[in-house]
């Protein structure tokens, strides 16, 4: 047995085993998945394993063939049970750099102009808002089941949309190119266990949007005014409508891509979103409740 794993060969095998292993509770880290792979390693490692070695020692055919049975069948078992997770790898796939470089469409700084204007309007008069701008990954789910606009995009537009009392201050705006694909859309809501409790639901929803697609959140507080943009799944408050508009022309004109960790900014002092550093702002955006 020793002399089998000191084969060059079966130590080439086990470094495979483990970084497969590795990446794959990399991957899960965070997720709802987390919690379920725990479970069927347990499953798998001490049940079925166990059962197959008895079966081996004792003798017992039927049990050997019946284990081995389950064993085949729980794959398509494993695939529906982790399905969101296989989606979102799957969409991350879709996103990296090796697919899509070479078809990012140029995108007009139209777009970032009328935001930037419409979001500090907003957080200017503490109106609470969530824009979603479609990159690569399309957002057709959320559109189909919101409020078709497919209107040219405007700040004034975007006003309208979230002012209080309107039937779609709400949802969430889903801006595609220069126009307004959609508005009052429903988003799903983050799982991740390391937000605060007390974060309310229109930024677990822009942080739940940002997992599975590459879209670029907006997020403007109705308490604070605070404004704050969200990418994989990482929220960054502190935001200017300066340091907004560099930080978007970034994210939405040039070829860089999603799963880079963004930076909060230094919002100066005149901004309605400015106070203190990022790392404490974030904190207390993250505490933040919704009204």
């Amino acid at each position: 047995m020793i002399d089998a794993l000191l084969n060059p060969a079966a130590i080439f095998e086990i470094a495979i085993f483990s970084m497969v292993i590795y990446a794959l509770l990399k991957f899960f880290r965070g997720t709802r998945g987390a919690t379920l792979i725990k479970g069927v390693i347990f499953l798998v490692v001490f049940c079925f394993v166990g059962f197959l070695y008895l079966a081996e020692l004792g003798g017992l055919v039927h049990l050997k063939e019946v284990v081995k049975w389950l064993i085949s069948g729980s794959t398509v078992a494993l695939i529906v049970v982790f399905a969101p997770e296989i989606r979102r790898g799957i969409q991350k796939l879709a996103q990296s750099r090796i697919l899509f470089p070479l078809f990012r469409e140029q995108h007009s700084t139209v777009v970032i102009r009328e935001i930037v204007e419409a979001i500090s309007k907003l957080a200017k008069n503490r109106i609470g808002a969530l824009i979603a701008i479609e990159r690569d990954v399309g957002l057709n789910e959320y559109v189909d089941n919101a409020v078709k606009i497919e209107s040219r995009l405007t700040s004034e537009l975007l006003e309208t949309i979230f002012y209080p009392g309107s039937a779609l201050h709400d949802g969430a705006v889903i801006v595609r190119h220069d126009t307004i694909a959609a508005a009052g859309c429903l988003f799903p809501l983050s799982d991740d266990p390391d937000l605060a409790k007390s974060m309310g639901t229109r930024h677990r929803a822009a942080i739940g949007i940002s997992e599975d697609t590459d879209a670029i959140v907006l997020i403007v507080s109705e308490e604070t005014g605070k404004i704050s943009l969200c990418t994989g799944g990482v929220l960054n408050p502190g935001y200017d409508a300066e340091s907004l508009r560099v930080r978007l022309t970034e994210l939405y004109l040039t070829e860089e891509l999603e799963g880079e960790t963004d930076s909060p900014p230094e919002a100066s002092d005149s901004a309605p979103t400015s106070s203190g550093n990022g790392k404490a702002e974030e904190t207390r955006i993250k505490r933040e409740p919704k009204r």
